[in-house]
């Protein structure tokens, strides 16, 4: 797997929760309500330092959250789809899934009283999958989430999503954390870092819609499940807030984000490797290849340039091990690209603490913008 790069398909079958639907069978579950909106958690309003109710968050939180269709051709009769997204600022930014509006010729974003408004894409980032709209909507609509710390979340922590699921509108599941810190493909060659890990029912059309916790504040964008049949059995994955607030003010501003690149692709130590290299401990991540012209060449990082045969199966040896990050320790590629996701920009100095030829030794590497593709 490439850091900063590519990853191989661990999961089963990972689908990403937008609903596609042709014009014929899509119709919208949105209703408009003649009750008052409640208060929201936006910009002005500070986060709630107690637990809340799953129906308390629903109520608060359901107002800044939205539909987002989509259409992909610019025939009538073209292929639409649903998505979810919730409301950012008091501009009209709305956040949503990068796979929910990418190449589509038409975005429109219906809010919980039934109004609906064309929307521009403002930009997207394919990497972490989250994409950035924009309305001009009344502001009276535009009630933004408040974004939470997705840092301190724990596993077995409650936490709620709120969303359109199959098109139905204002959807809300709950369920805990499962696991954290899990790498998911992105769709784009590299995988997403630091996600979260889930059982609260995700289905098609929960595409960017909120991950709250129990303060009702937003801990991730919901974003793809892990299934076989397309529907949800169990398994949700969700894009922790730790990188919408790293990622979503540069596509704002700029309409794009630029990833930090090491240019290294490898494999984790596990037991097998680690008697075959004579380590003491399975951990560690191998250096096998070295991608040409990359900051990992120009830092004078080393990959495997032999195998050897132990029982009938090839290991690679001779590239370096590395140890930590920033003093950060490594036991698996994980660990390096969640310290590139939440710690580093492009330009950046990164410090390897690497084991070369039974010899430990310090590195260090200027990080460039990581290249489209594989």
């Amino acid at each position: 797997m490439l850091v900063g790069g590519t990853i191989g398909a661990v999961i089963v079958a990972v689908i990403f929760a937008v609903i596609l639907l042709t014009p014929t069978t899509m119709k919208s579950e949105i209703i408009a309500s003649d009750k008052p909106i409640p208060s929201a958690i936006g910009e002005t309003t500070p986060a709630y330092s107690k637990n809340l109710s799953l129906i308390e968050i629903f109520e608060k939180s359901e107002p800044g959250v939205v539909r987002v269709n989509v259409q992909r051709t610019d025939q009538a009769n073209g292929t639409s789809g649903v998505g979810s997204g919730f409301v950012f600022d008091k501009k009209g930014h709305i956040i949503t899934n990068s796979h929910v509006v990418k190449d589509v010729k038409k975005v429109v974003v219906t809010f919980l009283d039934g109004r609906s408004y064309n929307a521009e894409i403002i930009g997207f980032d394919e990497f972490t999958d989250i994409g950035v709209v924009k309305v001009n909507a009344d502001l009276s609509l535009l009630q933004p989430l408040t974004i939470g710390d997705s840092s301190n979340l724990k596993v077995g922590e409650p936490i709620a999503a709120i969303g359109n699921p199959f098109g139905l509108s204002g959807s809300m599941t709950s369920g805990i954390v499962s696991q954290l810190g899990r790498l998911l493909p992105s769709g784009a060659g590299y995988s997403i870092p630091d996600v979260i890990q889930t059982d609260a029912a995700i289905n098609p059309g929960n595409s960017g819609g909120p991950l709250l916790n129990m303060r009702g504040e937003i801990v991730g964008i919901n974003t793809a499940i892990q299934s076989t049949t397309g529907e949800f059995t169990g398994v949700g994955f969700a894009v922790p807030s730790q990188t919408i607030a790293k990622i979503v003010p540069s596509l704002i501003e700029n309409g794009e984000y630029h990833h930090p690149w090491i240019g290294i692709s490898g494999r984790d130590i596990d037991p097998d490797l680690a008697k075959v290299l004579n380590l003491n401990d399975a951990v560690g991540f191998l250096v096998i290849t070295v991608v040409e012209n990359s900051p990992a060449v120009k830092a004078g990082i080393h990959g495997s340039d032999k195998t050897v045969q132990v029982e009938g199966v090839n290991y690679p040896i001779g590239g370096d091990i590395i140890l930590s990050v920033d003093g950060k320790q490594v036991r698996k590629i994980d660990d390096i690209l969640i310290h590139l996701q939440r710690a580093k920009s492009v330009g950046d100095e990164m410090n390897l603490e690497i084991l070369r030829d039974g010899r430990t030794t310090n590195i260090t590497i200027t990080l460039e913008e990581r290249p489209n593709g594989n």
